[in-house]
């Protein structure tokens, strides 16, 4: 009888197994479609290593992302979306079985992103704009998400040029910040009206990733500077973060899932660095609200309130930190299954996502704009890798 027992529990075992390596290898297959279909489409034909802002292209469609009205789309995109890029091949290149393709295109993503960066005004950064085409302001939100890629990379090729990079850019940050609401930094360089969330807790993670990476201790000093101030100054009663405050000190109460996202990630890092479990219960109390209150807002059909997949993507950075740790699913798991809806039902004729993940013939029609497409492609990578299902 206990063989008979044993030998089921080797049959089921197996068949889960099974199933997670045939669910882990579409992921993966979907990952690499969507990377490679962005590569073939959006890259811009004269400009080496850049992409375009949206496919289908020259739409002259308005972007509202910047300080200022009235930008619209240009030859190639701006640094954000670019990013995008950069950090899913981050995850692609971890799957040995392609990994020497993905270290080519980690170079050739690595070379591009230098035309954003400018040497003329200090200290050295990276503005929002190709640096050949025109002159553009600098973002300290931008700046910490080309740290996070840099460092991403040292992990990923051991190359110490990536560090040197990094390094340079967090200097640029660094120069943001001042004693107004008791320390932060701006949305970007010269506009001193308020303190967002996107660009202090993308800091906090930038800070904390070249810790992670050169074990420099001033780089802790810096993680934790900039999450104690997150912390005092953003985060709500529930463990949810404002978008921003004004310098007068009034919290903007508008919610976003990637400024959450960050923080979550950045409090298990501290956890893991420090041994101080102060970090995860914080992040599990966060992890948890922020669960409740983004499902709680969700659109009928969507568990998660899909506000940018983007941001969503930041916020699932999060849950993967923590379910690391704590080997809960449940929440990467919910994503997941949005995800997966999202890829049956939100593709148009060219195989993009719509943005928010919608489903109707007219969102499927607009052009798709390169973060949300990129994105994708690293969810997917993520997915993959971990093994939850």
């Amino acid at each position: 009888m206990r063989k008979i027992i044993y030998i089921l529990i080797l049959l089921f075992s197996g068949n889960v197994y099974a199933q997670k390596t045939a669910q882990n290898n579409i992921y993966q297959s979907r990952a690499e479609e969507m990377f490679t279909k962005i590569w073939k489409h959006y890259r811009v034909a004269g400009y080496t290593g850049l992409f375009s802002e949206n496919y289908p292209s020259g739409t002259a469609a308005n972007l509202d992302y910047f300080q200022g009205a009235g930008v619209t789309e240009k030859k190639v995109s701006f640094l954000w979306p670019f990013s995008g890029m950069f950090s899913a091949a981050n995850v692609l290149v971890k799957y040995p079985d392609i990994e020497l393709q993905y270290k080519q295109y980690l170079d050739s993503l690595s070379a591009g992103v230098l035309a954003y960066r400018d040497t003329l005004r200090s200290p050295v950064g990276y503005q929002a704009y190709p640096v050949a085409l025109e002159k553009a302001d600098r973002y300290y939100d931008d700046n910490a998400l080309v740290c996070i890629d840099y460092m991403e990379a040292y992990f990923n090729t051991k190359n110490p040029v990536y560090i040197t990079k990094a390094k340079e850019v967090f200097r640029f940050i660094e120069s943001g910040w001042d004693e107004k609401l008791q320390g932060g930094v701006y949305w970007l360089e010269g506009h001193k009206d308020q303190k967002p969330a996107c660009s202090n807790g993308m800091a906090t993670l930038a800070a904390l990733k070249l810790y992670q990476g050169t074990q420099e201790k001033e780089y802790l000093e810096w993680g934790k500077r900039f999450y104690s101030w997150m912390h005092a100054n953003l985060r709500n009663p529930d463990g949810i973060y404002y978008n921003d405050i004004k310098m007068d000190g009034t919290q903007n109460p508008t919610y976003y899932t990637y400024n959450t996202g960050s923080m979550l990630e950045a409090a298990v890092l501290l956890y893991r660095f420090t041994n101080d479990r102060t970090y995860l219960n914080e992040g599990q109390l966060v992890a948890k609200h922020a669960f409740d209150f983004f499902s709680a807002r969700g659109k009928v059909g969507f568990r998660f309130s899909i506000d940018l997949p983007w941001f969503v993507t930041v916020l699932f950075r999060g849950y993967e930190a923590l379910y690391k740790v704590d080997h809960n699913p449940a929440y990467l798991s919910s994503i997941a299954t949005e995800l997966d809806r999202a890829w049956e039902l939100s593709r148009d004729r060219y195989g993009f996502l719509t943005a928010k993940w919608a489903t109707d013939g007219k969102s499927k029609a607009r052009p798709k704009w390169l973060l949300d497409e990129a994105c994708i492609a690293e969810l997917y990578g993520r997915l993959g890798l971990l093994n939850i299902k």
